[in-house]
């Protein structure tokens, strides 16, 4: 893949993209979730690399996307997104985020309407404020002192064992949270819940308006995050897919299954 990186005021955003001969070939987008980077989505790049134009990103504050100044919030990220899709000619994006990437996903659909081709949320949740309590969102705004108590090899075990069910999967976690300082981690996580609480709190439609499909793992044990799925695809009429044995990171823990899945859906839109 070819690396890129996007100048912005705050800092370098990087990202890689390959692309495939052909006309009418997808454009597979990959988000990752909050402290992870692009290897988060190493299976599915190298599975649909040779079929389909991806890109996956280093999002703002993560990876090789350092230093970037912390103080961006969610429509920042749709709005670094939608500036890398133009500048790269990535029309009709298939839009495919875990947990925090398929919250910056949904914020790209409510300011660009019209110009995802699909969704494909991945151990995430709907960003409408009806799906909230209160003390949920008001949990998400006081993190940083609780992650900050404790040791950072404990913190690092946590991460990586909460995220992942498979030794892989987990191992991923590990070396990507040790790719931070523990501080500098703690306040990556806690700026991002605080992102988070603020875009739902806003209130606003955050309506999908193209075809979406929901996978969660059944061991993801990350928040409410199954329940926010259930309930989400009661509302939408949409089945939630549920990857057996899988964490919150379910496309590390089974990416064979998850690249079948996003297969079959991206030829059923064609």
């Amino acid at each position: 893949m070819d690396r890129r990186e996007l100048t912005t005021p705050d800092g370098n955003i990087v990202y890689w993209v390959s692309r495939v001969a052909g006309q009418g070939r997808p454009w597979l987008v990959f988000l990752p979730g909050l402290t992870a980077d692009h290897r988060l989505f190493e299976r599915q790049v190298e599975h649909f690399e040779g079929s389909a134009n991806v890109l996956v990103w280093d999002a703002p504050s993560h990876g090789e996307s350092r230093p970037f100044k912390l103080a961006w919030a969610m429509d920042d990220l749709a709005r670094w997104l939608h500036d890398i899709l133009e500048r790269e000619g990535a029309v009709r994006p298939i839009l495919v985020g875990q947990s925090m990437g398929g919250y910056t996903a949904q914020a790209f659909m409510e300011l660009f309407p019209g110009e995802a081709a699909a969704f494909v949320s991945i151990d995430s949740c709907p960003l409408q404020r009806s799906y909230y309590t209160w003390w949920e969102l008001a949990a998400l705004r006081h993190t940083k002192l609780m992650y900050l108590s404790f040791p950072w090899k404990t913190l690092v075990a946590l991460g990586a064992n909460g995220t992942a069910s498979s030794e892989r999967g987990r191992a991923l976690m590990r070396e990507m949270m040790l790719g931070f300082r523990k501080r500098e981690y703690c306040e990556l996580a806690a700026h991002g819940y605080q992102v988070l609480a603020d875009a739902v709190t806003a209130d606003r439609p955050y309506r999908i308006d193209c075809p979406f499909m929901l996978i969660c793992g059944e061991k993801d044990h990350a928040g409410s995050a199954k329940r926010y799925n259930r309930t989400w695809a009661r509302r939408t009429g949409n089945p939630v897919c549920w990857i057996k044995g899988a964490g919150h990171n379910s496309n590390c823990d089974a990416p064979d299954e998850v690249n079948e899945l996003v297969a079959r859906f991206v030829t059923g839109l064609a």
